[in-house]
C-alpha cells in the first residue's frame, strides 16, 4: 500500500484538488455563517440599547480574527515549511474545527453573561491563527502539484473551494429564512448553519489525511529550521510588503461582495434578508466561475496584464457603480453591481495567487505568501464590513464602500508596478520564474 504521506504526485487529480481544497472550503463557509448572521449574533451575544454599537461590536469581532493570521502565518507557515504541506494543512484543520466547534456552542449573554462574548472572541481568535497558513498552504500545495503552463488554472481551485463555501452558507440562510421565523432565527436558529459546519468536519479530516506530500517539498534536501525561515522572512521583507499590497485588492473586494453584502443589504438598502442572501449565492456562483477563468487567462497572456487591468478597471468603475445602486435601491441592481465587482474579483485573483506563489522563494514560499496574505486581510480586508459599515455611519454617503474598494485597487496597481524594478524588488533569493 503506498503511503500517502510519501507519496510523489505524477500529476494533479481531481481528487488531490478536493482533498487539499476541502478545508480551505470549511474555513470560508465558518468564516461567511458568522458575516451573514452578524445581526442576530449582534443581539444574542453583543446586546445593547444601540443596534449600531452591537453591531459594530459583531463585526469587529469578524475582523478581530483576521488579526491573529499575521501570527499564525509565521508560526504555523514555518512549521509547514519545515515539516511538510500535508502535515500543516492537517493542524490547520484541526484548528479551525475547534473554533468552529466553540463558537456553535457559547451560550449567549443573557445566560452566561460577559463569558458569551469573551468565549466567542476566543473562538474568532483561533479560527484566525488557523486561517493565517490555510489560504497559503493550500495554494502552494496547488502550485506545487500543477503541470507546466497550468499553474493559475489549478491555483485558482483554492479560491472556487472558497466560493462553494459562500453559496452553501447563503443557501442555507436562504433555506432557514423560508422555515423559520425571524424571532427564532434569532433566538436560536442563526446556530444551525456553524452546527452542520461541525458535522462536516470528520468528513473533511478523512479526505485530507489521505493527501500525498508533494514532489517539490520531497526533493528539498536541506529544511531549515524555524529560526532560519523567521530569517529569511526578514530578508525578504520587500517581497512580503508587495504581496501585501497585491493581496489588498483580493482581500477587500471578496469581503466587499460576500460577507458585507447581507449586512449592507438589510441595514443600508432595506432589502430583506433573503434577497440579500440570495444576491450572495449568485455572486458565490459568479466567482466559482471567473477564478479558474482568470487563471487560465493569466496562463495564457501573463499575470501583470490581468492584475493591471482589473485594477485599473475598479478605479474607473467602482464609485459609479455604487452610485446607481444606492440611488435606487432594488435587489435587480444589487445583483448587477455584485456581479461586476466579482469579474473583476475573479479575474485578478485567479493571476494573482499564483503570481504571489511564484516571486516567493522556496524556502518560505508557504510561510511567505501566508505573510503577505494575511496582513493584507488583517489591516485591510477582513474589517472590510466594519469600515465600510463605519464610513457610511459618520458620512452619510451609502456609496463610500467603494471608495474603500478604489483604495484596494490601487495599492493592487501599485504593488504589480513594483515588481517591475526587479534589482530592488528581490535581493535574496531569485523568485521561481513565472509568467509575468
Amino acid at each position: 500500500m503506498t503511503n500517502p504521506e510519501i507519496c510523489q504526485q505524477t500529476g494533479p487529480s481531481a481528487g488531490s484538488i478536493v482533498r487539499v481544497a476541502s478545508g480551505n472550503f470549511l474555513e470560508m463557509y465558518d468564516f461567511m455563517v458568522y458575516a451573514y448572521y452578524a445581526s442576530y449574533i449582534a443581539n444574542e451575544i453583543f446586546p445593547s440599547d444601540n443596534h449600531f454599537a452591537s453591531l459594530m461590536l459583531t463585526l469587529g469581532t469578524f475582523g478581530a480574527g483576521y488579526l491573529m493570521r499575521p501570527l499564525g502565518a509565521i508560526v504555523l507557515g514555518a512549521y509547514i515549511d519545515r515539516t511538510g504541506r500535508r502535515k500543516g494543512l492537517i493542524l490547520t484543520l484541526t484548528l479551525m474545527a475547534a473554533g468552529t466547534f466553540v463558537i456553535a456552542c457559547t451560550p449567549g449573554y443573557r445566560k452566561i453573561g460577559i463569558a458569551a462574548p469573551i468565549i466567542v472572541v476566543m473562538g474568532r481568535l483561533l479560527q484566525g491563527f488557523s486561517a493565517g497558513v490555510e489560504l497559503g498552504g493550500v495554494s502552494v500545495y496547488l502550485a506545487e502539484i500543477a503541470t507546466p503552463g497550468h499553474k493559475g488554472f489549478y491555483c485558482a481551485w483554492q479560491s472556487a473551494s472558497q466560493q462553494l463555501a459562500v453559496m452553501m452558507a447563503a443557501f442555507l440562510g436562504v433555506t432557514l429564512s423560508l422555515i423559520l421565523p425571524p424571532q427564532t432565527m434569532s433566538a436560536w436558529g442563526w446556530r444551525l448553519p456553524f452546527l452542520i459546519g461541525c458535522l462536516m468536519i470528520p468528513l473533511i479530516f478523512w479526505l485530507r489525511r489521505s493527501l500525498a506530500e508533494t514532489k517539490a517539498f520531497m526533493a528539498r534536501k536541506f529544511r531549515p529550521e524555524t529560526s532560519a525561515i523567521l530569517a529569511s522572512l526578514a530578508t525578504n521583507w520587500k517581497i512580503i510588503v508587495v504581496g501585501m499590497l497585491l493581496s489588498t485588492m483580493t482581500t477587500v473586494c471578496f469581503y466587499l461582495i460576500t460577507a458585507y453584502t447581507p449586512t449592507f443589504g438589510r441595514e443600508v438598502l432595506h432589502l430583506t434578508s433573503r434577497q440579500a442572501l440570495f444576491v450572495t449565492l449568485c455572486v458565490g456562483l459568479s466567482n466559482f466561475i471567473w477564478l479558474p477563468i482568470g487563471g487560465a487567462i493569466s496562463d495564457r497572456v501573463g499575470r501583470r496584464p490581468l492584475l493591471i487591468l482589473f485594477t485599473v478597471a475598479t478605479l474607473v468603475t467602482a464609485y459609479p457603480a455604487m452610485s446607481w445602486l444606492v440611488g435606487s435601491p432594488s435587489t435587480s441592481r444589487l445583483l448587477l453591481v455584485e456581479l461586476w465587482f466579482s469579474c473583476i474579483f475573479g479575474c485578478y485573483n485567479g493571476a494573482m495567487v499564483p503570481f504571489l506563489v511564484e516571486i516567493m522563494p522556496l524556502e518560505v514560499r508557504t510561510s511567505g505568501f501566508s505573510l503577505a496574505f494575511s496582513l493584507a486581510t488583517a489591516i485591510f480586508g477582513g474589517f472590510t464590513p466594519a469600515i465600510s459599515t463605519y464610513l457610511i455611519h459618520i458620512t452619510g454617503n451609502q456609496a463610500i464602500p467603494a471608495v474603500w474598494l478604489s483604495v484596494a485597487a490601487a495599492c493592487g496597481l501599485g504593488a504589480t508596478a513594483l515588481t517591475g524594478l526587479r534589482r530592488f524588488f528581490w535581493q535574496a533569493a531569485a523568485p521561481e520564474a513565472s509568467t509575468y
